[in-house]
């Protein structure tokens, strides 16, 4: 007979209470069970030390016996330190889905041909400006040459 520490449902509807109970296998979700050994009250503050109440010795000894904990309640045993459980990495989840993925490909695109659009214009200002300012500075230039040849005179 396999043996299962899960939950079973109570509670009116939109306000579940769940027992945590050792259950056949092949028994209803909130049918037959062999014992009750917690509760678990998700209504309550994560920090409430009544969210989850746990017969600790009962546990132990289900799980001695064969009883395997569904994820739910393994999270439970985890939390007060009975069995440890591995926890659960899918790396492809955190990647973002396929439209996000082109509509930041466009963005990036469009980013891209905008900086460029802006270089080239800087660009062709600072040639229109380069090519008025040597006009300018060429008389300016000149008497800065002579002077260090008075200097070396000297």
């Amino acid at each position: 007979m396999a043996l299962k520490i899960r939950l079973a449902r109570g509670g009116s509807k939109k306000r579940p209470y769940y027992r945590i109970v050792i259950a056949d296998v092949n028994a209803p979700r909130d049918g037959r069970f062999i014992e009750k050994i917690g509760t678990y009250n998700p209504l309550l503050p994560k920090d409430s030390e009544d969210r989850v109440n746990i017969d600790v010795d009962r546990a132990k000894h289900w799980m001695s016996v064969g009883a395997k904990p569904t994820d739910r309640v393994l999270r439970f045993l985890d939390a007060l330190g009975l069995e440890k459980r591995e926890p659960r990495n899918n790396p492809n989840k955190a990647k973002p889905g396929k439209k996000r993925v082109e509509r930041e490909a466009a963005e990036a695109a469009t980013a891209a041909k905008d900086a460029a659009e802006a270089e080239a214009t800087a660009a062709k200002e600072a040639a229109e400006t380069a090519a008025a300012a040597p006009a300018e500075e060429a008389p300016a230039e000149a008497p800065a040459e002579e002077a260090p040849a008075e200097e070396t005179a000297s």
